[in-house]
């Protein structure tokens, strides 16, 4: 049988429409008061949207497996190359406006902060997010993925992750240093330093893997795969829901700090997702957004660090968290442009060509990109 692509379009797909929503989420969450963002159903629903990390992460996982850089030391390097981003783009988000005096005094006044204002700044640099996470995962499931070969023994060791991560969050090493980078594995505070600890978010990346090696078991068939996906999605979602509705507390206890349960049944609705998504893009002929979408795809990372600098920028211009839905739709077509415009010129920049968004590519350049 003749091996197939091991690109995946659904993949890039969903990848680029979460740069998409990940402006209009983070819009409306830096932008909307409160009756906007809880009391209609556009805001209740793009709040809702908002809980979609784990697609992300689990895309993650799929194209780390099938990735041409196979090797440990491209793993290590990507991570600590994701982790320097990270805090480049919090010293971009938080310390810049405080440099040239346009930072937000509604934000800083939200935390009602009591201290040098070196220590409140220091604590928004090392704010951990989503880039955090996937920089320091990426430092370990490279030795997975170098040393595991067994499809089932990547899953063991994402469920097992899961399955301990409510023993052992919250562990504090009461030295500054230290205590920092517990919170980077195992913080389960909120609002805390850190959004998205290793444990329980790594999990998500390592199913990812553990469908990626099943795809390449497959000889990169992605029907075969995404088949796959429902059923384990489905199994998922028997084990996870009644852990979750009938153990809340312990299995779920928040989006930011689930346990066991949680992960389990988030993954099963993202499997089930991706399933579909799958089967929508087999029906889909080439068009512009679609090349918009890969084009999006392709600058993930990049495009993802433009739209919080430019939404975190906005505070100081536009408030935090005082308009109406109607007003947060402008921002949301304002930071659109933006972020497309910045990310467009700095291919320009780099003389790379961002007008491939809008005209047909060959199967064989895809495949390269």
């Amino acid at each position: 049988m003749e091996q197939q692509s091991k690109r995946i379009v659904a993949l890039d797909l969903i990848k680029g429409m979460s740069v998409i929503g990940m402006i209009i989420i983070h819009t409306l969450l830096i932008n909307a008061n409160v009756q906007s963002r809880s009391e209609t159903a556009i805001g209740g629903f793009i709040v809702f949207l908002g809980r979609g990390t784990s697609i992300f992460l689990i895309c993650m996982g799929i194209t780390f497996m099938t990735s041409s850089h196979q090797s440990l030391k491209s793993s290590i390097k990507r991570g600590g190359l994701l982790l320097l981003a990270a805090f480049f783009m919090n010293f971009m988000k938080f310390i810049i406006p405080v440099i040239f005096g346009f930072a937000s005094e509604d934000f800083i006044q939200k935390f009602g902060w009591h201290g040098p204002i070196e220590q409140q700044y220091l604590y928004l640099v090392l704010l951990g997010d989503i880039l955090q996470l996937a920089g320091i995962s990426l430092l370990f499931v490279g030795f997975i993925r170098k040393y595991v070969k067994n499809k089932f023994g990547i899953l063991a060791i994402g469920l097992l992750i899961a399955l301990v991560s409510k023993e052992i969050s919250g562990i504090n090493m009461d030295y500054p240093v230290l205590n920092y980078i517990s919170d980077l594995f195992f913080s389960n505070d909120f609002p805390a330093n850190v959004y998205f600890p290793v444990f329980p978010w790594m999990s998500f990346i390592i199913i990812g893997m553990f469908f990626g090696k099943w795809f390449q078991e497959t000889n990169y068939d992605s029907k075969k795969l995404f088949k796959n996906m429902l059923y384990v999605g489905l199994l998922f979602i028997a084990v996870g829901a009644p852990l979750v509705f009938l153990y809340g507390d312990y299995n779920y206890g928040g989006f930011y700090h689930m346990g066991p349960g949680g992960v389990i049944y988030f993954a099963g609705w993202t499997l089930i997702f991706l399933w579909a998504i799958f089967n929508i893009s087999l029906k889909m002929k080439e068009n512009a957004f679609m090349r918009i979408l890969k084009y999006c795809s392709r600058n993930l990372t990049s495009m993802y660090m433009i739209q919080w600098i430019l939404i975190s920028w906005g505070k100081g211009i536009f408030g935090y968290r005082q308009h109406g839905i109607g007003f947060v739709f402008l921002l949301i077509v304002l930071y659109m442009i933006l972020t497309f415009s910045v990310q467009i010129s700095l291919d320009l920049l780099r003389k790379k060509k961002p007008l491939i968004m809008f005209r047909r590519i060959s199967t064989d350049e895809a495949v390269l990109k």
